[in-house]
């Protein structure tokens, strides 16, 4: 890769003053406290913890803290994925792991239950996406997704994430070993947008 960039400059007002977001569906607003009550069921769904590859127990002070907090932070943005026609909480989405000197942060977003397949993950991903390049300025995006959701990969792909490489027997769930599939968008790809 040459220097075919200016050096990074992130804007980080953008992660301490998190601000709601549309898309043609979706609006995704600051996550907090008021979506306690969206969030906790999620928190027990079998198979959302198994797509998220998460053990962790969770109480529910712990999950208010945690909400209480996110909104504070200059190293991520968290958002609830709301239905704009019905107000419906259907996700949340986070930029996280913030690299400034490189201007590089993870994404991660989980669904809830009922709601896969419908196209708001992808949706709220090229949103966010729009937000990470064109407010705050980011060069890179990455995530991993586990092998056994083809359905998550191709949404991703969808949404301008180019598969980077995988990583051998990175969970061990149900008794059986998965890879995870390390996937990224840089700032100049080619992808889907709204902006």
């Amino acid at each position: 890769m040459s220097g075919r960039h200016a050096e990074p400059r992130v804007a980080l007002a953008e992660l301490t003053s998190v601000r709601t977001l549309h898309g043609p569906r979706v609006r995704l607003d600051p996550l907090g406290p008021e979506h306690f009550d969206a969030v906790w069921p999620g928190l027990a769904d079998g198979e959302m913890l198994r797509l998220t590859g998460t053990r962790a127990t969770f109480t529910e002070a712990g999950v208010r803290a945690h909400l209480e907090r996110i909104g504070a932070s200059d190293e991520r943005a968290d958002w609830a994925i709301i239905d704009a026609a019905s107000g419906d909480f259907v996700g949340e989405i986070v930029l996280n792991e913030l690299d400034e000197a490189n201007a590089s942060m993870n994404v991660r977003i989980a669904l809830a239950a009922g709601q896969p397949g419908r196209g708001y993950g992808t949706e709220a991903m090229i949103v966010v996406l729009d937000h990470a390049f064109g407010a705050i300025g980011l060069h890179r995006v990455q995530l991993d997704v586990y092998a056994f959701n083809p359905r998550a990969i191709r949404s991703y792909e969808k949404a301008g994430f180019t598969v980077e490489g995988r990583q051998r027997d990175t969970l061990y769930w149900d008794g059986e070993w998965t890879d995870s599939v390390l996937m990224s968008v840089l700032a100049d790809d080619p992808r889907a947008t709204y902006a």
